[in-house]
């Protein structure tokens, strides 16, 4: 094995570890979802819960607090599988954002939130974390995509 794949290894199972916390409150609600009738599938090392009573209650949510997909760690809820399906690489683009930030990333994605509402701005499009899904969706496929 190729010292570049150890250590490409080794930093998958620290981002794991990092985003843990984040992961395990996901799972919890994760849990809920479940008993009240969502389903659960593994995508690409992530646990993707859709549906169900949670899924119908968020995808009834007002404006701008309404979401079809929300990603806590390695966990994303969704409203229903078929709201998942164009959102599925910005959500997991979110996990990488988990994995590099653990801890810190609900708080610096709050903040950051908050920060654009002083300044006048979306708490959702202006955040910092959103937009930098967003670019690197956007990237021209010519140029090289790198990892958040």
């Amino acid at each position: 094995m190729a010292a570049q794949d150890v250590g490409s290894k080794i930093a998958r199972v620290f981002g794991y570890a990092w985003a843990a916390p984040n992961s395990a409150a996901g799972m919890l609600i994760g849990v809920a979802a479940l008993a009240l009738g969502a389903r659960a599938r593994f995508v690409s090392g992530n646990v993707e819960i859709c549906g169900g009573l949670l899924g119908r209650a968020a995808a009834g949510l007002p404006g701008e607090r309404h979401f079809a997909a929300i990603t806590l760690g390695h966990v994303i809820l969704a409203e229903s599988p078929e709201a998942l399906v164009p959102l599925r690489k910005h959500e997991h683009l979110h996990v990488r954002q988990y994995e590099r930030w653990g801890v810190l990333f609900i708080p610096a994605y709050v903040l950051s939130s908050l920060w654009q509402v002083l300044r006048g701005r979306s708490a959702y499009s202006a955040n910092h974390f959103e937009r930098q899904v967003q670019s690197h969706l956007e990237v021209r496929p010519t140029r090289a995509a790198g990892s958040i």
